[in-house]
């Protein structure tokens, strides 16, 4: 009897640790590539001003199959992201030829010399009228050549080496009759269409001619008149008339 027992203990250790070691195996088995991340740098390094580089993943093996294998997969296959455009913004169009008339208000800065430096608009005779030189012609002219007739005025006895700019504060103003919704005279804004222009005044009339306008721009003391679509760049003091339709 007790030799039975014994055989039948031994049989049952055995069992049992055959029963353990396949537990074990499958708790074991890995299924996919996990990345396990070192920890990172302490708080004392970080505040003694030691630099802080970026671990490196330790990757265990992959042993094929499992919920970790298809993230790893989806993450594969997803697409790579798209690179997004910024447009720059459109600079405003600055035109240096353009002519100077009456109504426009000019900014004319004398260097070191306070006195001069002042807001003047032309007056209706086509002229500015400043301290010490009087009164300048300025209709017709750039801002560029008025600065240039300004310092040759002040080099002539008043200052030995005069340095002058000139740059338009505000533009003459621009008019629009017809039918439009409010006709009249409206500040000019640079880089405007004839569309904008009827925008600004109101729209146009139940009874308007929206396809084409008539433009009369004048210059250097001419004056030209032309039917144009509404894309149509306006100028400082055009007029434009909006015409009713027949039907």
């Amino acid at each position: 009897m007790p030799v039975a027992r014994a055989f039948r203990s031994s049989i049952s250790a055995v069992v049992l640790a055959a029963s353990a070691a396949l537990t074990l195996g499958g708790c074991m088995q890995t299924a996919g590539p996990v990345a396990v991340m070192s920890p990172r740098a302490d708080l004392d390094s970080m505040a003694y001003g030691q630099p802080y580089s970026a671990p490196q993943p330790v990757v265990v093996a992959n042993n094929g199959g499992g919920a970790i294998a298809a993230l790893s997969n989806s993450f594969a296959a997803s697409p790579a992201p798209m690179p997004v455009g910024y447009a720059a913004p459109m600079p405003a169009r600055y035109d240096a030829s353009y002519h100077l008339d009456a109504g426009d208000k000019l900014r004319v800065v004398v260097y070191g010399q306070e006195g001069l430096t002042n807001s003047y608009a032309i007056d209706a005779g086509g002229s500015i009228t400043m301290p010490l030189i009087g009164a300048v012609p300025a209709r017709g002219r750039t801002t560029a050549g008025l600065a240039g007739e300004i310092a040759a005025r002040l080099r002539n006895g008043y200052i030995r080496e005069p340095s002058v700019a000139v740059e338009i504060e505000s533009y003459r103003p621009f008019f629009i009759l017809g039918e439009v919704t409010a006709p009249g005279q409206y500040p000019y804004v640079p880089n405007m269409t004839v569309e904008s222009a009827v925008a600004i005044a109101g729209g146009f009339s139940p009874r308007a001619k929206r396809d084409v306008v008539t433009v009369t721009h004048t210059e250097n003391g001419g004056s030209m008149r032309a039917v144009v679509p509404l894309g149509t760049p306006l100028n400082p003091g055009d007029t434009v008339f909006v015409g009713e339709r027949w039907f």
